[in-house]
């Protein structure tokens, strides 16, 4: 308390974040991301300048929790949507917010190609190993052995093919220049994320490529687990395919950032 007998402020919703309540599902990652995104932005003053973009999925109504402009992409389309919007407008800052079945299954190709061409484009890859929207069939970064609405009895490597590492694919790319995969499922590695997306937007700002930030978030409803649960499954299981840490890093930045 100052002097004046008045509390002194020091935690609030950020300026690029809407005073809205989500949809989302009690447990789902997408509402924490949604503030480490918009933390970022106010912090590198970028709210302004900022174009957001993103493609059907769970995510498919983040314009109505983001202030800043937004622009919905088709399913699969956004990285190619936003090479557009970047193009035209240089002076913009450029995000993509997609989820697994978006970015790594309908978008595979507009992902390999914007990430090869290294565009000056900044993509968070909300990674909740199923399809979340659309009633939790098996998409491309599900499990072996997890269930899903098309996987009733697990899925299966010799039907199904084996879990698809996209930031592994994408790290060999020379037009990438950052990609760290990070977990929404403790407060350590929250923050972890805030300074990975952080650093993703440092990238774009400073034009040296296209950078992407994958979060394991819980998807409680789908996995048909608790909110705890789910947390703990992440921690537990899924980091196993995923392992958390950065994957490619050319900046230079070192420890600074």
């Amino acid at each position: 308390m100052s002097e004046q007998g008045a509390y002194k402020k020091i935690f609030g919703r950020p300026e690029s974040l809407k005073d809205q309540a989500t949809h989302y599902c009690p447990g789902c990652g997408h509402s924490i991301a949604h503030r480490l995104v918009a933390e970022c932005l106010d912090e590198l003053g970028l709210r302004e300048r900022t174009i957001g973009v993103p493609p059907v999925g769970c995510a498919v109504l983040a314009y109505n929790y983001f202030n800043f402009d937004m622009i919905e992409a088709p399913h699969g389309r956004a990285l190619a949507v936003a090479t557009g919007i970047k193009r035209v407008r240089p002076d913009k800052f450029v995000l993509t917010y997609q989820g697994d079945g978006d970015l790594a299954a309908i978008g595979t190709a507009e992902t390999i190609h914007a990430a090869n061409r290294g565009e000056l484009i900044s993509t968070v890859f909300i990674n909740n190993a199923i399809y979340g929207m659309t009633g939790g069939q098996m998409a491309p970064t599900t499990l072996l052995g997890q269930d899903a609405t098309t996987t009733p009895g697990g899925r299966d490597k010799k039907l199904h093919g084996r879990p698809i590492d996209i930031s592994r694919m994408l790290a060999v790319c020379e037009g990438v220049v950052y990609i760290e995969r990070c977990a929404l499922s403790s407060l350590k590695q929250i923050r972890q994320a805030r300074k990975a997306i952080l650093k993703s937007f440092q990238c774009q700002l400073d034009g040296l490529g296209f950078s992407l930030v994958e979060l394991l978030s819980p998807c409680p409803t789908n996995w048909k687990l608790s909110p705890e649960e789910a947390w703990g499954w992440v921690n537990e299981v899924m980091v196993k395919t995923y392992p958390l840490g950065v994957i490619k890093d050319t900046t230079g930045y070192g420890e600074k950032r």
